[in-house]
């Protein structure tokens, strides 16, 4: 039976990481602030018909239409914040009301990624009724999606708007689960028109409504043969989706927007795909927080929010086998060799100064490998799955 519409324990999770984000107001940040400050002023400043010709800053808007008119939703709030920030002269302007607004402008639109996780979680399949709420699939997916390692990092550290546009991706996935694929289909053109770098996983969105839809109902309407069967959204936009990577190759591959952790919660061999995967792509946004005061900060939420995952799918998956294979378990031990290797030993190094991008080097090979591998693991996963399928 699918998970409840409601749950106490929702809320808290909620509330508890918006408080958090809200810790992270004064944190380092990176040239993406002013980015987005300047799309703000361009937008509120200048008539659209200007908003992709203006080049007086260096960042000049390169998103969608849709996206730079939320900009300009944004802008309309600004003003009353500090309405210098929107002057499109003002380059590098970072007045303390300007960070605040900022800031809280990520926290507040990110309602949207908590109402979509929220959906999510109603679609999970609840296998056994336990008065531990740590046992239930549906409490570990939220917290999965909730607490992500790289959303914190990356858009209230970092600074960026990727929990809002995951929002509409996870909404997305949660109408096709529940078999509303209009809406489905009608929320990701609203994504493709907010990110264009969404277009990747057009084909397979275009794949999956073709037969879980387009087939099925033209079927019902006047074809004597046999129904065409839906695609499980496993093999549609969900497994395609399992590394859902935006900024390259570094900061995309820890921030798959939560379609991994759908399968993880339920499945035992995706569970393994998403601990590799998800430890390999969190690790691979250190570089992104290179002053020293944030050391503690992401060091401190990788351990946690990485023994929760294990703790909490090994507690969901207990009796089925090892969620890992040992060659993954080598791999992940010598993911921690590289950190200590990066983080700590090459600092101290003659080396720093001669090789300054060495560990960002050596974090990306290492990485690429642990990433690549989950999505070989992910595809042989499902040929073996349908073959089994077959007659």
């Amino acid at each position: 039976m699918a998970a409840p519409a409601a749950r106490s324990w929702f809320p808290v999770l909620a509330l508890g990481v918006s408080l958090l984000k809200c810790l992270f107001i004064g944190a380092y940040r990176s040239t993406d602030f002013e980015v987005h400050r300047n799309w703000l002023a361009v937008t509120h400043s200048l008539p659209a018909s200007r908003w992709y010709h203006e080049n007086t800053s260096e960042w000049t808007l390169d998103y969608p239409p849709l996206f730079a008119w939320f900009e300009f939703g944004l802008s309309h709030v600004a003003r009353h914040f500090d309405p210098n920030m929107l002057l499109v002269q003002n380059l590098n302007y970072s007045s303390p009301s300007t960070v605040l607004f900022q800031r809280l402008s990520v926290i507040f639109t990110d309602l949207l990624f908590i109402y979509a996780a929220r959906e999510c979680c109603r679609c999970v399949q609840e296998q056994k009724a336990s008065r531990d709420v740590l046992n239930r699939p549906s409490f570990v997916l939220a917290v999965l999606l909730l607490w992500n390692f790289g959303l914190l990092i990356v858009d209230h550290i970092h600074f960026q708007y990727n929990g809002f546009l995951f929002g509409f991706l996870l909404l997305s996935i949660a109408k096709h689960l529940q078999s509303q694929h209009l809406q489905g289909a009608l929320l990701f053109a609203v994504l493709l028109n907010l990110k264009h770098i969404y277009l990747y996983v057009a084909p397979a969105y275009g794949v999956y409504l073709l037969r879980s839809y387009c087939f099925t109902q033209d079927n019902k309407g006047s074809a004597p043969s046999a129904p065409v069967p839906p695609l499980p959204l496993q093999t549609g936009p969900l497994s395609c989706l399992l590394g859902a990577q935006r900024l390259g190759p570094l900061q995309r591959a820890g921030q798959e927007p939560g379609d991994a952790r759908i399968l993880a919660v339920e499945s035992r061999e995706d569970a393994g795909i998403f601990l590799v995967l998800s430890s390999t792509g969190h690790y691979s946004l250190f570089p992104l927080l290179f002053t020293s005061a944030e050391l503690p900060i992401k060091v401190v939420l990788m351990l946690l929010f990485t023994i929760f995952s294990f703790s909490a799918l090994w507690r969901l998956h207990s009796g089925w086998g090892a969620l890992l294979r040992p060659l993954e378990v080598v791999y992940l031990l010598g993911l921690v060799t590289v950190a200590v290797a990066c983080e700590v030993v090459f600092p101290l190094s003659p080396w720093r100064q001669q090789l300054p991008f060495l560990p960002l080097l050596a974090t990306s090979v290492y990485c690429s490998v642990g990433v690549c591998y989950s999505f070989l693991r992910l595809y042989v996963s499902l040929l073996r799955e349908e073959k089994h399928k077959q007659p």
